[in-house]
């Protein structure tokens, strides 16, 4: 075979071969251009679930099983999933004050002036739409939103007085009197026009005559020019300074029921927590004034309150605890562009598109994806052992977020089941030498650590020849009274949103103030409602002394450090509110059975 037929058959062979791995990939990959007035691709972040996602865009999770089949079994960070747009008016004023939209996802080299020109839409109204929208957040695979106002497509007119000669013949027997009368003009304008008037006013001479009149002209509306558009996702915030900083606090105390439940008083003991917080402002010379209202139960004596006009003039909004409250007062804070922090619930889906609420407690979905992301970092050169002890399978989201990732990662790991009559020799039969080992039951029930805890540690001890931790979970801090000797000898960590370390200086001083105030020990609750009333008010409080009301443009510049409840908010999109991500990881450490916590945000 000659040297050019060999060429020619390795050049087809290199092209076909090319050729069917583009249409290989094609079949897995997502199309990143195409996008229409019926669907759109959301690319999944960490801690995002279905349900949240067709939340986040008013569609039914029905309707994304329908476009993913996949996703009914499991979605992946990182993944992409079709989503349909929703029905959108196709006419809308701008006077309206709820919008419609629809979503786009950024394209390579979009940029903000193209989006304006593709859906006709002002760009400051895309923005306004997209409060997160920034020149860090505007890229490419993030989803915004597209209001439906457009610009507008028919030329402006407007009418303006215009002064223009007109030319008039002379009749008989007029005088230059009577032709002032009759264009109520004087002789000097006359004249002044009419220069030949000088020499006297004869019959059929042409004269000029300046008349006003209205005249229609046709404006075209200036668009800004390209870079002035881009140059919108960079600039700078205006810092909005109070003086005096208005909060209200809006929490079912009950006060008109007799006695109180375990329920109230942890409202109570938050609203101490929060007073002691302002005290400590207040020696700072930070003035707070704060209205308290107690809601009660329903949404009966809440409306009530949400009409008073001193509430619509605050800062801050902090409450509810169900969602029956929650709502109206988010829906409240969004009209009267007022800060709504959600202090108790995780569960709540009003903070995926309402821009003004900050919910302090996570959402279990986010930390369980933060702490298997951290668990991975932590343990992925480690001999891992998932043990199965048959209790309540509350970590199970967890677990299989956890394994899910490290068979994204290629990293091995083994499961077990618990038997009590060999789980001693069993566990040993999956350690290894010359790596560390790290046990992860798969419950975080007290049934589960009772179970292992004793027979893994008489087996640890009795083979110091392996390294060994266990990894747990945010109940295990409750558990200390029983077993924290246990803890240490296993070298344990554990993920939780919340821990307060009671010998630590700021915690003592604290515990002593509350005492000291309020004749009484906190209560034993997990986490303590008092310390977390405190740490609120002084990251909240704070934040407006330090950065105006809108001290959402300075989030990464506020660094506190709690007592209980650390803050790291992160925008739930560009459009919707801000949810805390803040995660522990506590070290019972073996070495000098000290309590180690690292907090990891920002």
């Amino acid at each position: 075979m000659s040297k050019v037929a060999i060429y020619i058959l390795t050049a087809f062979f290199c092209f076909t071969c090319a050729k069917a791995y583009s249409q290989e990939k094609g079949a897995t990959a997502v199309p990143a251009n195409i996008q229409d007035d019926k669907m759109f691709y959301h690319t999944i972040e960490p801690g995002q679930t279905v349900y949240s996602i067709a939340t986040m865009y008013g569609v039914g999770v029905e309707d994304i099983y329908r476009l993913n089949p996949e996703s009914r079994e499991v979605i992946k960070a990182g993944g992409k999933l079709k989503i349909p747009q929703k029905d959108i008016a196709t006419t809308i004023t701008a006077a309206q004050e709820d919008l419609d939209y629809s979503f786009h996802t950024i394209q390579p080299k979009e940029t903000l002036y193209s989006l304006s020109k593709k859906y006709q839409t002002p760009a400051m109204n895309i923005i306004n739409a997209n409060p997160g929208l920034s020149v860090a957040t505007f890229q490419t695979g993030k989803t915004i939103r597209i209001p439906s106002v457009k610009i507008a497509q028919l030329p402006q007119t407007a009418s303006q007085t215009v002064i223009k000669d007109i030319e008039y013949k002379i009749e008989k027997k007029e005088t230059m009197y009577r032709l002032t009368r009759k264009f109520n003009i004087t002789a000097g304008e006359l004249i002044a026009r009419n220069p030949e008037l000088k020499k006297g006013v004869k019959a059929d001479m042409i004269i000029k005559i300046p008349v006003k009149t209205e005249e229609v002209i046709t404006q075209t509306a200036v668009q800004p020019k390209e870079r002035e558009v881009n140059a919108m996702l960079s600039a700078p915030k205006q810092i909005t300074k109070v003086d005096k900083i208005k909060v209200a606090l809006l929490l079912p105390f009950m006060a008109d029921q007799t006695g109180q439940t375990s329920a109230t008083a942890r409202v109570v003991e938050y609203y101490e927590g929060l007073l002691l917080s302002i005290d400590s402002l207040k020696n700072a010379g930070i003035s707070v004034e704060l209205i308290v209202r107690d809601t009660g139960a329903g949404a009966q004596k809440l409306d009530q309150i949400l009409s008073e006009t001193a509430l619509k003039d605050v800062h801050l909004i902090i409450g509810a605890v169900e969602n029956e409250q929650i709502k109206p007062i988010a829906e409240f804070a969004r009209k009267n562009g007022i800060k709504h922090v959600i202090p108790f619930t995780s569960k709540n889906d009003d903070v995926l598109s309402n821009y003004y609420i900050y919910q302090i407690n996570t959402p279990h979905s986010y930390l369980h994806a933060r702490a298997s992301e951290e668990a991975y970092n932590m343990f992925y050169d480690y001999n891992i052992i998932f043990v199965d002890t048959y209790d309540t399978d509350d970590k199970a989201e967890f677990i299989k977020t956890f394994k899910l990732g490290l068979a994204q990662k290629k990293v091995s790991f083994k499961d077990l089941v618990f038997h009590p009559e060999s789980f001693a020799g069993d566990i040993l039969s999956l350690l290894v030498t010359g790596k560390r080992n790290v046990i992860i039951p798969v419950s975080g029930s007290w049934a589960a650590l009772n179970k292992i805890r004793s027979p893994l540690r008489m087996a640890v001890e009795a083979n110091p020849s392996f390294t060994v931790n266990m990894f747990g979970y945010p109940e295990w801090q409750t558990y200390t009274r029983e077993c924290l000797d246990d803890l240490y000898a296993l070298d344990t960590y554990i993920y939780t949103n919340f821990y307060a370390d009671n010998m630590a200086n700021d915690a003592l001083r604290f515990n002593a103030k509350y005492k000291t105030w309020y004749s009484k020990e906190m209560m034993t609750t997990y986490p303590k409602y008092g310390m977390l009333g405190f740490d609120t008010g002084l990251f909240f409080f704070d934040a407006i002394h330090k950065y105006g009301v809108n001290f959402e443009y300075s989030l990464d510049k506020i660094h506190y450090r709690s007592i209980q409840t650390g803050f790291d908010f992160r925008r739930a999109n560009n459009w919707g509110g801000f949810i805390n991500t803040n995660l522990f990881i506590v070290h019972y450490s073996k070495r000098d059975y000290n309590v180690i916590r690292h907090e990891l945000n920002k």
